[in-house]
């Protein structure tokens, strides 16, 4: 059956695919929309790069928590898993290296966007998991062969997040390390849900080694 979530819009901004040197693809929130995590890209400064933004369904890339049973939050989570693997497809296939590539998501995007890093392990150009964790209850084990052979991958959020647990960020980052990821970690008191300046500083510090 044909992934329904591959006819949602991919919103495009910055430098088209067949001009860019690099390349982001970038996951907005629950109950938010491209337009949210584009101005989060902005503030980064990556509007030189060739950004494409998906949109998730009804405004969820799966229903359940991200803590929840994987099965629970099937079949919304592994066709929302290949949007980013088509995404990642066209982006290779216009020319940019994957090591060229520039994954960033908040909130439920970041939990995307981790998951699908953890499954297809590799050198990507930086991981930005802002406010975001792998998905899965507790024990969940990531089997993947590969690793990201010295990835830059920045893990932030507030210690006291509502919806993502600080403990389940600084355990996502070590599972970055493990797979061979040079991860920088950034939690800070309090429970605001939004990306900080100082984790925009630290995006744009990380994101211009691409330069």
């Amino acid at each position: 059956m044909r992934n329904p979530h591959l006819t949602q819009p991919v919103v495009a901004w910055g430098q088209p695919l067949a001009a860019a040197r690099a390349a982001v693809i970038a996951v907005h929130g629950r109950a938010q929309h491209p337009g949210d995590i584009q101005s989060v890209c902005s503030r980064i400064g990556l509007d030189d790069f060739a950004c494409l933004a998906p949109t998730a369904p009804d405004g969820s890339w799966y229903p359940q928590a991200f803590t929840a049973p994987l099965a629970s939050n099937e079949p919304k989570l592994a066709q929302s898993l290949g949007q980013l693997k088509a995404l990642v497809s066209e982006i290779i296939e216009a020319g940019i290296d994957r090591q060229r590539i520039v994954l960033v998501g908040f909130s439920q995007g970041a939990c995307l966007l981790a998951e699908y890093a953890l499954r297809h392990p590799a050198r990507y150009g930086a991981l930005l998991v802002l406010t975001g964790s792998a998905i899965g209850p507790e024990g969940t084990e990531w089997r993947s062969a590969g690793d990201f052979a010295g990835t830059r991958v920045l893990v932030s959020g507030a210690t006291q997040d509502p919806w993502i647990p600080g403990q389940r960020m600084q355990d996502t980052a070590r599972l970055f390390k493990d797979r061979g990821a040079r991860v920088t970690e950034y939690y800070y008191g309090g429970s605001e849900h939004l990306v900080s300046d100082a984790e925009i500083a630290l995006a744009r510090r990380i994101v211009g080694e691409l330069q």
